[in-house]
């Protein structure tokens, strides 16, 4: 069998040699409780503080703003239920405004919101994904509590005019909260630039392990969140429970190495990606690529083959890992919200692929992989327009 050319990136990254050798002795030797007042509970208390100021140097914040979690998805829930929840007592304000193409783990909390008395807004995107300023301005009223866009698109990889947006929310008196999970750590995050109040993201998107993310909280000691669980004090009290420290070392490792070559590797990836999409292009011209091509994450190429199911290809291509949008929807019979939202008929978004590039794939694999594609898209359609 050939070896697997893995290029889902955006569904997950492999940790970096680098971030496992940095959490190796936090699974044995040095395993002591940081809420511990011995000796071994106050050395990995530190080694938590550090990581609180590696993830903090690649997002533009605060080491004492960053909230360890599970992951992005409870650092959403987190901003999210928690904001809206502790606002409740004392403000009036009651709109909460995300994007028409937010992931799930943003829109399924928004709905909880809604079942609880919030009005949520969609603030619709252009064909490109990109979210519409002009409409956006017309929803983020006087009442808006909060707002809530991510900072790049996970399927077509679009980047969104984030500062802009906390703009308008603080001009409204609403307060910005991004995901940024797709974002970290692939382009630069400024947090305290884009006047973001609240910005989550996970470790196993940025050559981190899985299980460990953050929401990073400007102003903190201001700032009152509702936990979505109760227990000691750690975290402020918002995220209760024994820290993980060796994936917390483990997400600042990885930062740390985001930091040191994230000018360089985004310029790579997107040069990989290049040669991949022309090739793709070449040997097939109806290929569209979907986003925005001026404005996008160096690493994602989302491409529809129309007149063929994506499925069908990817069936074809064993050797290859690729996805057809959110691995969080893997295994639904509907197609792609984004792609619904950004203008795609049903029938291509059924035909649309996602590809995602990685600091461990090379060119040669690229170039199979375009090949690869290619082949197995023209068979398809051959194959099709015979039925």
């Amino acid at each position: 069998m050939q070896p697997l050319i893995y290029l889902d990136h955006h569904a997950t990254t492999p940790c970096d040699p680098h971030v496992v050798e940095a959490m190796l002795p936090y699974f044995q030797g040095q395993f002591g409780n940081p809420s511990s007042p011995h000796f071994a509970g106050s050395r990995t208390a530190d080694a938590v503080q550090l990581a609180r100021e590696q993830v903090a140097n690649l997002v533009g914040a605060q080491p004492g703003e960053v909230v360890f979690t599970s992951g992005a998805t409870e650092a959403n829930n987190l901003a999210l239920l928690g904001y809206a929840r502790a606002a409740r007592a004392t403000s009036s304000r009651c709109r909460i405004v995300i994007s028409a193409i937010e992931h799930k783990a943003i829109s399924n909390p928004a709905k909880v919101l809604a079942r609880e008395g919030f009005e949520v807004v969609l603030a619709p995107v252009n064909h490109q994904g990109t979210v519409d300023l002009s409409a956006a301005a017309q929803l983020i009223t006087t009442d808006t509590l909060l707002v809530s866009v991510h900072a790049a698109n996970g399927e077509i990889g679009t980047i969104q005019p984030v500062p802009q947006l906390a703009h308008l929310a603080h001009a409204a008196g609403a307060i910005m909260h991004t995901d940024a999970a797709q974002a970290v750590g692939k382009v630069p995050v400024d947090m305290q630039a884009w006047g973001v109040d609240l910005l989550s993201l996970s470790g196993h998107k940025l050559y981190g392990p899985q299980g460990i993310g953050a929401l990073v909280v400007r102003s903190p000691r201001r700032t009152q969140l509702e936990p979505l669980g109760y227990g000691g004090g750690q975290e402020r009290g918002w995220r209760p429970g024994t820290l993980n420290v060796p994936g917390i070392v483990g997400l600042g490792a990885a930062c740390t190495r985001c930091a040191g070559l994230l000018a360089t590797e985004s310029q790579s990836l997107a040069a990989l990606r290049n040669i991949f999409e022309n090739a793709v292009q070449a040997a097939i011209p109806t290929v569209r690529i979907n986003g925005n091509v001026q404005a996008r994450l160096p690493h994602n190429s989302s491409l529809t083959f129309p007149g063929i199911e994506a499925d069908a290809l990817l069936a074809r291509l064993p050797g290859l890992a690729l996805s057809m949008g959110s691995a969080c929807d893997a295994g639904t019979v509907e197609p792609s919200a984004t792609l619904l939202a950004v203008g795609l008929s049903r029938e291509d978004a059924r035909a649309t692929v996602r590809v995602g590039l990685g600091r461990f794939n090379t060119v040669s694999e690229l170039q199979q992989a375009a090949a690869q594609l290619s082949m197995h898209a023209t068979n398809l359609t051959e194959l099709f327009k015979a039925r």
